[in-house]
């Protein structure tokens, strides 16, 4: 029998309702696990476990009293620790940060707040999100769940520790270069980045409204595609303090899936990847083409001009715009950051001029608008998430051979032409770490995709979590 923590959003929530257990049970389960299991993963930047508690009772009452009931009633929902919950600390991961309370809740958090969920605390990120491995000065070290010697990813690593891990039945993370997809194909769950503007970015740091704001976006996390599609559904819609937030018709699967093409992404651009991680990414093609779907190779070239520009906003510009903030307080800043703000701006760098960020945004444009016809008449791709599994602490980063900016290759261009993508949970490497694919959609188009990557999880089976030593 599945242990409590391991059910499903949809698992529990049918408990719920059917009044099998109640939302106080739930919420102790829970906390009993994060209790176990925080010192070893050090997944959590917050628990509050008093709020869990009262906001449980309240949803155990309304069950008894028979009242209307939302998606996520009585579920234990967290989230990443960049997005604003009314009085808990929101440091994303940094010193800088470390007494930053906020007075109210960001929108999506009030979302799940009317949908019923039980906030159980907020999860770990590295230094102002910007890297792949969740490590910091607050909180140390998150570990993966499926072997502590690894890396749980970054920058929503504590997010996908604490799902994978059975402290959290699902939650929010946020994605500017893989930062949903990346975490969860390292712990072996599920991670939709969305298509900017469908889940609003108020209340998230670094800020999302601005000229470049649809580099990052906000999405949920999950141990199951089906889960991510009951979270995105309270997430998503449009919100009035967030401009770029817009309302999209759902598009469905016809006739079972049968004609509907996917490409197989190639690209030499994105670099070599492990023999594993090639082998996931044809089983998932088989597993689509037995369920009815056309498979065919497919090459979006010039990618290698995508990814030059994705770094140019994710590093120079972001990198000149956190100047003003750490300016003078160097000493507090995590080696991490320190790699990221080296590669950024290297010995001779210059701050950019505004004509050259003019031309840097046409020329995203432009690429963009190329790639959109590219996949006119196929709109969904599969690719790997990263060129490998997750890899041992410490051995990441910006400026090795092999690093970041080759590793990640797969999920970095995404974010440069908007494009949404999820990761679904695929295979086991032979160190026993889990491998995802990516599953891509074309710009708001997110349920079709969703869609999509439910069926290949359904021809994969159930999902198969960590048994990680307690």
């Amino acid at each position: 029998m599945t242990e409590l923590h391991f059910l499903s959003l949809a698992q529990l929530s049918h408990k719920i309702r059917e009044q099998e257990i109640t939302p106080q049970e739930v919420a102790q389960d829970y906390l009993r696990r994060i209790k176990k299991l925080q010192p070893r993963l050090k997944a959590f930047a917050h628990v509050d476990a008093e709020s869990a508690a009262r906001e449980a009772q309240v949803a155990g009452e309304a069950v008894l009293g028979r009242e209307p009931l939302g998606p996520l009633h009585g579920l234990p929902i967290t989230v990443k620790s960049c997005i604003d919950v009314a009085g808990w600390p929101c440091a994303a991961g940094s010193l800088l940060r470390k007494d930053y309370r906020p007075s109210s809740d960001a929108v999506l958090a009030q979302r799940l707040r009317a949908a019923g969920a039980v906030l159980l605390g907020n999860t770990t990120t590295p230094e102002f999100l910007m890297s792949y491995e969740t490590d910091n000065r607050l909180t140390g070290r998150t570990s993966n769940p499926w072997n502590v010697e690894f890396s749980a990813g970054g920058s929503s690593g504590g997010e996908a520790a604490a799902i994978a891990s059975g402290c959290s039945a699902g939650g929010v993370g946020s994605d500017g270069g893989g930062s949903i997809r990346e975490p969860a194909h390292f712990c072996g769950i599920c991670g939709l980045k969305p298509t900017p503007g469908r889940i609003p970015l108020s209340g998230h740091y670094p800020a999302g409204n601005s000229a470049f704001g649809w580099l990052g976006v906000v999405g949920p996390m999950a141990r199951t595609v089906g889960d991510l599609k009951i979270l995105f559904n309270v997430l998503q819609g449009p919100e009035p303090g967030d401009a770029l937030t817009v309302p999209v018709r759902h598009i469905q699967i016809k006739n079972g899936g049968d004609k509907l093409r996917i490409g197989i992404l190639e690209d030499g651009a994105l670099g070599r990847v492990t023999p594993e991680t090639q082998l996931a990414v044809r089983r998932a093609a088989q597993l689509l083409a037995y369920a009815g779907f056309e498979l065919e190779p497919l090459r979006l070239n010039n990618l290698e001009r995508v990814l030059e520009l994705w770094w140019v906003f994710f590093g120079t510009v972001i990198g000149e715009l956190l100047q003003g903030e750490i300016r003078g307080r160097e000493e507090l800043l995590s080696p991490i950051f320190c790699d990221y703000l080296e590669a950024a701006s290297p010995a001779g760098w210059a701050p950019m001029s505004m004509q050259q960020f003019v031309d840097k945004c046409a020329a995203r444009d432009r690429e963009r608008a190329r790639i959109l016809e590219a996949v006119r008449e196929v709109p969904i791709l599969l690719s790997p998430v990263s060129a490998g599994p997750a890899f041992r602490h410490g051995k990441g980063g910006y400026r090795i051979d092999g690093g970041y900016r080759e590793s990640m290759r797969h999920s970095q261009w995404l974010n440069l032409v908007g494009f949404p993508g999820v990761s679904v949970p695929m295979g086991v490497s032979e160190e026993g770490m889990p491998i995802g694919v990516q599953v891509i959609g074309r710009p708001y188009e997110d349920e079709l995709l969703l869609d999509v990557a439910e069926r290949l999880e359904q021809a994969r089976g159930p999902w198969q979590g960590p048994r990680i030593a307690e």
